[in-house]
C-alpha cells in the first residue's frame, strides 16, 4: 500500500471540529500537565509490548477509539484494573472530560491519544491488542460525506493487522444505515466473524454497559441502538 493510498480520505478526516467553547482553567490545567504524561509518544518506536506503557502490570490490552465524554472509557478502565486501556479522542473538550475523570478515580491503567486514531493504529504492533471499541462514531449521514466514516476497508485492515487471533471489534450507533454498513463492510472484508446467535442479539447492550450521553440522546429522540460484535479471524 502506497503512503497515498494510506491517507485517502477513506483514512482520515473522520472527526469534524477539534474544540468547541472555551475550556475552564482547571481543564486547561489538565491538558498542560495531565495529558502530557498520559499521551501515547508516536515519535518512538512502539514497545513489542504494549503492557510496558502502563505503571502497574496489566494483563489484557483495549483500544477505545472517539471516547467522547470518556463514560464508557472510565467505566471499564475502573472495572477491569487488569487490563490497560489507550483512549483516543481528538475533540479538546472530551479529551479535558476525560482527564478530569482519571484524576477524580484514580485510574492508572489509561493512557491516550488526543489525535487521528490510524496514526496510532499504524504505530502499534502487529497482534497486539485484545479488543477494539468504536461506540456511537460520527454517522456522517449525508451519502456525499459515507467515505468519511471510520469502518472502511482500509480501516479494516488497521483492525485486522493489530487485533490478537480471537480479539473483538465492538461497534455501537444509532443510525441505522451506518449499523448496516458496518455488517456489510466487516462481511465483505473476510477477517471478521459476527457473534450474533439470535434474531435479538444486536439489539442487546454488551455485558455490563454503562450507556453514554450519545445513546441517552438517541432514545429520547426515538432512536433504538445496536450492539454489533465481531472476532478477528
Amino acid at each position: 500500500m502506497t503512503d497515498q493510498e494510506r491517507r485517502s480520505r477513506a483514512t482520515e478526516a473522520f472527526f469534524g471540529r477539534r474544540k468547541g467553547k472555551p475550556l475552564r482553567d482547571a481543564q486547561a490545567e489538565a491538558m498542560a500537565s495531565a495529558l502530557p504524561t498520559l499521551k501515547i509518544d508516536l515519535e518512538v518506536p512502539a514497545p513489542a509490548d504494549l503492557a510496558s506503557l502502563f505503571p502497574a502490570a496489566v494483563e489484557r490490552i483495549r483500544l477505545e477509539i472517539g471516547f467522547g465524554g470518556g463514560e464508557h472509557l472510565a467505566h471499564r478502565a475502573a472495572e477491569q484494573p487488569k487490563t490497560g486501556f489507550i483512549g483516543v479522542e481528538p475533540f479538546v473538550n472530551s479529551m479535558a472530560k476525560m482527564l478530569a475523570k482519571i484524576e477524580e478515580r484514580g485510574l492508572s491503567n489509561v493512557r491516550l491519544y488526543d489525535d487521528d486514531a490510524t496514526q496510532l493504529l499504524d504505530w502499534l504492533p502487529a497482534g497486539s491488542i485484545d479488543q477494539i471499541d468504536l461506540l456511537y462514531p460520527d454517522p456522517w449521514p449525508k451519502k456525499k460525506h459515507w467515505k468519511r466514516r471510520f469502518v472502511s476497508e482500509v480501516n479494516l485492515d488497521r483492525f485486522h493487522r493489530v487485533l490478537k487471533p480471537g480479539g473483538l471489534f465492538c461497534f455501537a450507533s444509532d443510525i441505522d444505515t451506518y449499523v448496516n454498513w458496518t455488517l456489510l463492510h466487516c462481511r465483505d472484508h473476510g477477517g471478521f466473524e459476527w457473534q450474533a446467535r439470535n434474531a435479538s442479539d444486536w439489539l442487546q447492550p454488551f455485558e455490563t454497559w454503562p450507556g453514554t450521553r450519545y445513546e441517552a440522546k438517541a432514545r429520547r429522540e426515538g432512536r433504538s441502538s445496536a450492539y454489533l460484535t465481531f472476532q478477528r479471524v
